[in-house]
């Protein structure tokens, strides 16, 4: 070995030998995920590192844990291409996830503390290798959809689609889509499967959306505009667009319209007509 050689070799050296165990763990953490929304203040801390507050875009890190404030919520998204998405008042880590793209195999475990999350599958639930772990029970989920809500009174398992099947001290169970359940503790049998009341899917739906005023990190939406141009450029619900009584056909209107203006961050100018003398023919 020349000196050259010797003397990066023993820099290399010192350098790992003063670098602390954390910092190493950190630098050899495995992102599982991104942080596809975040609403103020969500934070995650990696395997050995510190606490930082998270952002859109964010690497989501194996064994990372993510704490929403009573404010704060956010949506990851795995590499399998399931999400989770996490209320405010959530603790939980992502305790193991192993994926392989090339068979579509691995397992995920997410242990969940306190609060609510929302797991959508990927990959992995359809194999039926996505494990929720909590307090009161663990939840194995197959399929698409499930909400499970960790608290004082216990834990609430809400089954939206495919199979969940569950395990305690007490024995094992199972829900079927539509169903619900609620496990006290550890050491209790958990409740019998009930159908989810429309008053639980809208608090669900209420504590794991955003507010007014948040964007998920994303960019602030434009205003509808009432007047000028634009309605003429846009056909806006506030401008050409008439409700009716048909309810649920005008919520969706309303929402596609909005959307399509909004995201638009001003007109696209009128088109141009250039008179060339030539006559102006249609498809033949």
């Amino acid at each position: 070995m020349t000196r050259k050689l010797k003397s990066i070799a023993l820099t290399l050296a010192t350098a790992l030998a003063a670098a602390s165990p954390a910092m190493l763990q950190q630098g050899m953490a495995q992102q599982i995920g991104t942080a596809t929304a975040v609403n103020p203040s969500t934070e995650g801390t990696p395997p050995g590192g510190s606490t930082t507050r998270l952002t859109i875009g964010a690497r989501v890190l194996h064994k990372e844990r993510i704490h929403t404030s009573p404010t704060g919520s956010v949506q990851l998204l795995f590499l399998d291409k399931s999400t989770l998405s996490i209320a405010p008042n959530t603790t939980l880590v992502i305790d193991e996830f192993v994926y392989d793209p090339a068979s579509k195999s691995g397992h995920m475990l997410t242990k969940l503390t306190q609060g609510t999350l929302q797991y959508i599958g990927g990959e992995l639930s359809h194999q039926g290798a996505v494990t929720v772990e909590t307090p009161a029970a663990v939840i194995g989920i197959r399929g698409g959809n499930g909400i499970l809500t960790q608290g004082p009174k216990g834990l609430q398992t809400f089954n939206l689609n495919g199979l969940q099947t569950g395990q305690n001290g007490a024995g094992t169970f199972s829900t079927i889509t539509n169903f619900m359940r609620t496990i006290l503790n550890w050491y209790t049998p958990p409740g019998p499967p009930v159908q989810i009341p429309p008053d639980l899917v809208l608090h669900n739906i209420t504590i794991l959306s955003s507010v007014n005023g948040q964007t998920g990190g994303g960019p602030v939406l434009h205003d509808l505009p009432t007047t000028g141009s634009a309605c003429s450029t846009y056909s806006t619900p506030s401008c050409s667009w008439t409700p009716t009584n048909t309810g649920e056909n005008d919520a969706l209107q309303l929402l596609i319209e909005a959307t399509k203006l909004a995201t638009q961050p001003n007109p696209p100018p009128p088109p141009q007509i250039i008179n060339t003398g030539a006559a102006v023919r249609g498809p033949q």
